[in-house]
C-alpha cells in the first residue's frame, strides 16, 4: 500500500487529531518502512508500540515480528484496532504508557519498543522506559528533531535528558523526517532515534536516585557556575562542593551543559559521601 487515505478514515471515525495528546498521524509507507527495518525485527521478537494511532506502522511491525502489544490511550483507537486486528498476532492495549507495568505487560520476556510517540508525552514516557525494573533491549522511536538532539547531545550541548539517556543507553539518531509524513503535518521537524540499552549501568541501581540528585542540581540553574548551581542544589557548602570538583578535575567554574556523561559519574563519585550525609 502506497498511500494510506488517513483523513477519510479519520472523518469516518469522527476523530479530530488531538493536540493535547500530541496525535499527529503517520501515513508515509517509506517511512514506516525505515522504522521497521531499524528494529532488525524476527518472528522471535516481542514489540511495544506506543500510540499505534490508526495502526499503519503497527501492521508492519506485525508481519516482521513475533508479537506485538500496542498500547492507546484514546479508547475509540484502541476499539478500532481491535477490530480492525482480531486474529493477528497484535494485542491492543487501552491504556497510559507512563502507567503501564512493563514486567507484567511483557511477562517478563525480553522486548524493544518500536513506535511514532505522541509529542506531548514522548520525553516522559523515553525517561520512563529507560529507568524501568524492566526496561526494553532497544528503542526505536520517532519524536522532534530537538528531542532527538537532546537525547544524543555532546558536550557542550548536554541536558539533562541528555545525561539520563546516555546513562541508560547509546542513543544515534538514525533520520529526520519532514511533517509532510503526518496528517495533521506537526509544526516542528521530527526524527527517528535508536536507544541501545547498555548491558550494565554505570552504576548499580540502588545509587541511580543519588547520582540524577547531582545532576539535577547540576541542571536546576543552568546560568550559573556548577559550584554555585550544585552547593545552591545539594546544599553543600560551596566550598566543599568546589573541592570535589577540583578533585574530579572538573574547573568549578564550568557550566552543567559542558560536562559529559563520564564527568558527571567522575564527580559523582567525589561528591558521593556528601550527598549521601546530605540525603
Amino acid at each position: 500500500m502506497d498511500t494510506v487515505p488517513i483523513r477519510e478514515l479519520l472523518r469516518e471515525l469522527d476523530i479530530r487529531p488531538s493536540k493535547a495528546l500530541g496525535q499527529h498521524f503517520l501515513h508515509d509507507p517509506k517511512v514506516v518502512r525505515r522504522i521497521a527495518d531499524l528494529a532488525g525485527l524476527t518472528s522471535d521478537d516481542l514489540v511495544v508500540e506506543i500510540g499505534p494511532g490508526l495502526g499503519v506502522l503497527t501492521r508492519e511491525l506485525a508481519a516482521r515480528a513475533g508479537k506485538v502489544i500496542a498500547i492507546e490511550l484514546d479508547a475509540r483507537l484502541a476499539e478500532y484496532l481491535r477490530r480492525q486486528l482480531a486474529g493477528t498476532n497484535v494485542e491492543v492495549v487501552h491504556g497510559d504508557a507512563l502507567a503501564v507495568d512493563y514486567a507484567s505487560l511483557t511477562g517478563g520476556h525480553p522486548y524493544q519498543v518500536v513506535a511514532n510517540l505522541p509529542y506531548s508525552v514522548a520525553t516522559a514516557i523515553i525517561e520512563r522506559l529507560l529507568a524501568d525494573e524492566h526496561p526494553p533491549e532497544r528503542l526505536v522511536v520517532m519524536v522532534q528533531r530537538e528531542v532527538a538532539e537532546r537525547l544524543a547531545a555532546r558536550p557542550p550541548d548536554m541536558a539533562l535528558l541528555s545525561v539520563a539517556a546516555q546513562f541508560y543507553a547509546t542513543p544515534r539518531i538514525a533520520f529526520r523526517i519532514g511533517a509532510g509524513a503526518f496528517v495533521p503535518p506537526p509544526k516542528v521537524e521530527s526524527a527517528v532515534i535508536v536507544l541501545e540499552r547498555r548491558k550494565e549501568t554505570p552504576l548499580p541501581r540502588e545509587e541511580h536516585a543519588r547520582f540524577f540528585r547531582v545532576v539535577r542540581a547540576g541542571f536546576a540553574q543552568r546560568r550559573k557556575r556548577l559550584a554555585n548551581a550544585l552547593a545552591a542544589g545539594l546544599g553543600l557548602p560551596k566550598e566543599d562542593v568546589e573541592a570535589a570538583l577540583v578533585a574530579a578535575g572538573i574547573d568549578p567554574s564550568r557550566r552543567a551543559e559542558t560536562l559529559a556523561l563520564e564527568e558527571w559519574l567522575t564527580l559523582y563519585q567525589a561528591l558521593r559521601e556528601r550527598v549521601r550525609d546530605a540525603d
